[in-house]
């Protein structure tokens, strides 16, 4: 018999699941929680960066979609959040040193916190998935209360400045007869990653097991079933490996912001205007 799964506590309101990571209660990752809002990647890098940054998710716009962008030492999304802090209202922080990511995450940012720092909100696939389990297609990762298989891949990102790396995929498996489906909702998030970059054999983006992935964790893949990869927000994190700023600071892969924003705001129906 197989374990049970232990499902975290949901909220429903963004403000709720911030004030919970606030206080230490929730530092769990995100996925299923908030339905209908969305939740974001978090890039934060020195005033010095920014620019050059800002060039890198223009050029790489499906796995870097901005969102908002802060002014330089406030913590504050004060246009998608306001009365949000960058600094406390994360699960959990990755930091990284030289472009190196320290072994420990953090909780809580506040004594790194500097009057330079640019903070970049990049859309999410969490964002589709609601609408994905709206129409009746589950997403593995939330049943089995796991976070998302995210995967290093061979393809490169475009360069801008000192940022450049490959491109992260995250992967849902799907049977073949529901992939139609699949594209077309999450392809009317365009900014929320859009559809796949790929669809079946995983060997096409040099990712040698599909059961091992580099962030996240492996879920179950049915002998029915495709593996089916969508442009991935953990792609900044890798470039800050070639940028190598003195400090940045990131989510931890699965431990998203959430905004006060509505999913439906982001969705271009593709018929539209037909």
């Amino acid at each position: 018999m197989s374990a049970a799964v232990i499902r975290p506590e949901l909220f429903a309101s963004p403000g709720e699941l911030r004030s919970a990571i606030r206080a230490g209660r929730f530092v769990g990752q995100t996925a299923g929680q908030t339905a209908g809002f969305v939740q974001t990647n978090l890039v934060v890098l020195p005033a010095e960066y920014a620019d050059e940054f800002a060039e890198f998710c223009r050029v790489n716009d499906r796995p870097c979609p901005l969102v908002a962008r802060t002014l330089p030492g406030d913590p504050c999304p004060r246009h998608v959040a306001p009365g949000a802090d960058l600094r406390t209202d994360v699960p959990r922080y990755r930091v990284f040193c030289g472009g190196v990511a320290e072994r420990e995450e953090s909780t809580d940012i506040a004594d790194l916190w500097r009057d330079d720092f640019v903070a970049f909100l990049l859309g999410c696939s969490f964002t589709f998935e609601s609408a994905l389990v709206a129409a009746g297609l589950g997403v593995r990762h939330i049943d089995e209360g796991r976070n998302v298989p995210m995967f290093r891949t061979n393809r490169s990102c475009a360069a801008a400045g000192r940022f450049a790396g490959p491109l992260v995929v995250s992967m849902r498996p799907y049977r073949r007869e529901q992939i139609d489906d699949v594209v077309r909702i999450s392809a009317e998030f365009p900014r929320m990653h859009g559809g796949p970059v790929h669809v079946g054999d995983p060997a096409a983006l040099g990712i040698a097991d599909v059961t091992r992935p580099d962030f996240g964790e492996a879920v179950t893949i049915r002998d029915d079933e495709m593996p089916v990869f969508w442009a991935c927000g953990v792609t900044p994190q890798l470039a800050l490996l070639a940028a190598k700023p003195e400090i940045a600071i990131t989510h931890s892969p699965g431990h998203m912001f959430v905004t006060d924003l509505k999913d439906e705001m982001f969705r271009q129906p593709q018929d539209a205007g037909k």
